[in-house]
């Protein structure tokens, strides 16, 4: 078998590049090593994580916010057995999705382990093994949950985020080891539907990538809601005796503690995937975090051959990866694509969600540029008090002498959606008066980005 592009890994980066490549003439073919399409994110990630989100969410509020509202019903009960169905539903229906988009565009599917044999030349061991020549190649084989050696998964009471997606029951307690994004989304769920949950962090704050100013609003608002946090906290050591398990760790003083829990979810980051890979057959380099290494344009050391997404240095963000595969797509075309890396927005899905683009504060400062604040908080707006979620605010940098935007940072309702104003603004290199003079709707979420745009301008907020 022979192609002009051959993509191994269907994950979003994986059939977004494959679809790209289809759509600009290209005859092309994409191997995937698991039952469906759509890698991590539509199988056990982005998606699965989503549905679980929302449904707890739901019944939080139906214990603990109808009342006010004016809605009186009976104690509503979880049907653990409902809630997973609808999420397996969930994720059904958008894999199958990629299947019809694979037809659509006439990409050839195949399915096994993709290896290389040599730069042009892939094995594919499946059901049966097949020998796939190709003139390009586009890398895209994701990453898999960090293992800490002394937390080896168990998959049924030390677990990552895929077992944490599919649990037989809603656990009494359960102890989270990491508080980055995963460990907080997930820790969420359960804690809204009843859990016990205990979050270990190493560090002194909670998303400590993201501006320090949403750490410290999202552990003040998760800590709400009943979620415990021990932060400046290493974790040494992991037991389980039956269905008990015990997280040992130390604080910053050095002091023992001693958690306990009948699960585990270790959260502390994910690795690129190159199992199986052979890629030093295709004379192809990795970096000491066992990245493949890419120039500018996404090749390898060998040039007809691209890496993208989780398998290469940057974010590990399923819209990466995506824009990184049309990158490559279009570049094995000859086109010209680009990618502004500092303006790919960063997204927490807990509730009140969080969300970045740009340049945190931390950042502005270890750099030395002059920049200037403007802040609104969402219990000012009217839209915030009506619907009953008033934590959170807007945050914005701007250049202290242009009035730039050189980030933005938002904790609140459909934050993950308000970013994408700031990042297109952003994209066209937009003043905070600028975004300050647009009209906004009312009554919106989205006034509170005019509202702490205008308090970067000239500390002129109207409603603060």
């Amino acid at each position: 078998m022979e192609f002009d592009v051959l993509v191994i890994g269907a994950g979003p980066g994986g059939y977004v590049s494959a679809i790209r490549c289809a759509q600009l003439g290209f005859s092309t073919a994409l191997v995937e090593k698991d039952p469906t399409l759509g890698g991590t994110c539509l199988n056990v990630g982005c998606i699965p994580s989503k549905a679980l989100l929302d449904s707890s969410e739901h019944y939080y509020n139906a214990v603990h916010a109808f009342a006010e509202h004016g809605i009186d019903v009976e104690a509503p009960k979880i049907n653990w057995p409902q809630m997973m169905a609808r999420k397996k539903q969930v994720v059904d229906t958008t894999c199958s999705g990629i299947d019809f988009l694979m037809n659509k565009n006439k990409v050839t599917v195949l399915k096994g382990l993709g290896s290389f044999v040599d730069s042009h030349t892939v094995k594919v061991a499946g059901s049966e093994e097949l020998i796939v020549k190709a003139k390009h190649i586009i890398v895209a084989t994701g990453s898999v949950p960090i293992e800490l050696p002394f937390a080896k998964f168990d998959g049924e009471r030390i677990i990552s985020s895929t077992e944490a997606l599919s649990l037989p029951e809603v656990p009494k307690r359960m102890i989270v080891i990491g508080g980055g994004v995963i460990g907080l989304e997930l820790g969420s769920v359960y804690k809204r539907l009843g859990s016990e949950v205990v979050v270990v962090e190493n560090s002194d704050s909670i998303l400590s990538t993201m501006d320090a100013s949403i750490g410290k609003e999202m552990q003040r608002v998760l800590r709400k809601i009943g979620m415990v946090f021990h932060l400046g906290t290493k974790v040494v050591g992991v037991e389980r005796k039956g269905d008990l398990v015990t997280v040992h760790a130390t604080d910053k003083k050095g002091n023992a503690l001693k958690f306990e829990g009948d699960y585990c979810l270790v959260a502390v980051g994910r690795r690129a995937n190159t199992a199986g890979l052979n890629y030093e057959a295709a004379g192809l380099k990795a970096d000491d975090r066992g990245r493949l290494e890419v120039n500018g344009h996404l090749q390898t050391s060998q040039a007809h051959i691209y890496a993208i997404g989780d398998l290469v240095r940057g974010a590990m963000l399923a819209h990466k990866a995506e824009e990184e595969g049309v990158v490559a797509a279009e570049t094995i075309a000859g086109q010209k694509p680009h990618i502004d890396y500092n303006l790919i927005p960063g997204i927490v899905y807990t509730w009140p969600e969080a969300a970045s683009v740009g340049k945190t504060e931390e950042e502005l400062k270890t750099s030395g540029q002059a920049y200037k604040v403007g802040n609104f908080p969402m219990r000012a707006l009217g839209r915030s008090r009506a619907s009953g979620d008033t934590d959170g605010f807007v945050k914005i940098l701007a250049d202290a002498a242009t009035d730039e935007v050189l980030g933005a940072h938002i904790v609140g309702a459909r934050a993950a959606d308000l970013i994408m104003e700031l990042a297109v603004a952003m994209e066209f290199r937009a003043s905070a008066e600028d975004i300050a003079r647009i009209c906004h709707g009312h009554p919106t979420y989205t006034e509170a980005i005019k509202e702490a745009a205008l308090d970067a301008t000239a500390k002129r907020a109207l409603h603060m």
